[in-house]
């Protein structure tokens, strides 16, 4: 029986390989690999309990089906953001901008950044929208 070591040169190339593929995490198919090794390397005379092994599915699923629910809730937030975002341009703004100045202008277009939503007005005035503004 041929039985590769934790240290074989073969397999930590290609562990190597797969890791820098997904940064600090373990995807589905590295955690495939993971448990073929520890299947095929296991001690055929005490072998590991089944329900582990299930155990380990189950946790894996639910890792797999909240990442797809992440991904999902960041597209609806970000097509949220871009359909209020639509609102407002055409609409006055007041607010007051740092140098305690009165400001009013109308939206000329609105992007969206990490940071939220940035409003440009016709004048080129940039405010982040937020608390503080005024809409009319």
């Amino acid at each position: 029986m041929n039985v590769t070591s934790a240290t074989d040169k073969t397999s930590t190339e290609s562990s190597a390989s797969s890791s820098t593929k997904s940064t600090s995490t373990v995807d589905y198919n590295t955690f495939l690999q993971l448990l073929i090794a520890e299947m095929k390397n296991q001690d055929p005379t005490n072998p590991m309990d089944t329900s582990q092994y299930m155990s380990q599915f189950a946790q894996l699923s639910s890792v797999e089906q909240a990442m797809q629910t992440n991904s999902k809730l960041d597209a609806l937030l970000s097509s949220s953001a871009l359909s209020q975002a639509d609102g407002l341009i055409g609409r006055t703004v007041s607010f007051t901008d740092t140098t305690g100045a009165s400001v009013t202008g109308k939206i000329a277009s609105v992007s969206i950044n990490t940071d939220g939503a940035v409003a440009t007005l016709e004048n080129g005035t940039k405010v982040m929208v937020g608390p503080g503004l005024t809409l009319s």
